[in-house]
């Protein structure tokens, strides 16, 4: 004769849904395109945002389109030591920053990263909570692969090409 969890009705039912009215969006890295893969794209951070149902702040970076006379808005996850106006760059040729994006074959072992791809191109899986990180253990050259240690403190391996935010999500003291 036990009760329901009011916490777990928000799916059941239209009274207890989820108030994701006033969210901001999904948070990704770029989707990925040629000038990523050979170089990098710079953008800069022009806010960094509360996202209610998000224990992280998000933070919403401008880059100039490379195809269109345009500017694009990407929503990304924010790290610690993120500021706005920061520039950040998204690409191979990428230096290895807090808040950039770069391939996991160029990052170092021993560097922490988050928002991880778990395959190429998906804009980002592993390590995206509050205060979350994962570890680069090793490369296999032969394999095309990386070893990671996940916030769990389980290792998984993934492909060499997958990208990941440099440093640690903020927010990670509530």
């Amino acid at each position: 004769m036990g009760k329901y969890v009011q916490a777990q009705r928000k799916g059941k039912s239209p009274i207890f849904k989820a108030h994701t009215r006033t969210r901001k969006g999904a948070v990704k890295l770029r989707s990925i395109d040629y000038a990523e893969r050979r170089g990098y794209v710079r953008g800069v951070v022009k806010e960094i945002l509360h996202d209610p149902g998000r224990g992280a702040p998000v933070a919403k970076i401008q880059f100039l389109n490379a195809y269109r006379f345009k500017r694009d808005m990407e929503l990304m996850v924010a790290t610690e030591g993120m500021y706005t106006g920061q520039f950040v760059y998204c690409g191979k040729k990428a230096t290895l920053t807090i808040g950039n994006v770069l391939p996991l074959k160029q990052v170092p072992e021993g560097t922490i990263v988050c928002n991880v791809e778990a395959k190429v191109g998906d804009r980002g899986a592993f390590a995206r909570g509050s205060g979350c990180f994962a570890v680069v253990i090793s490369h296999d050259e032969d394999k095309g692969t990386t070893r990671l240690r996940l916030p769990s403190g389980g290792k998984k391996t993934v492909n060499s090409q997958v990208r990941a935010q440099i440093g640690v999500v903020a927010g990670g003291g509530r």
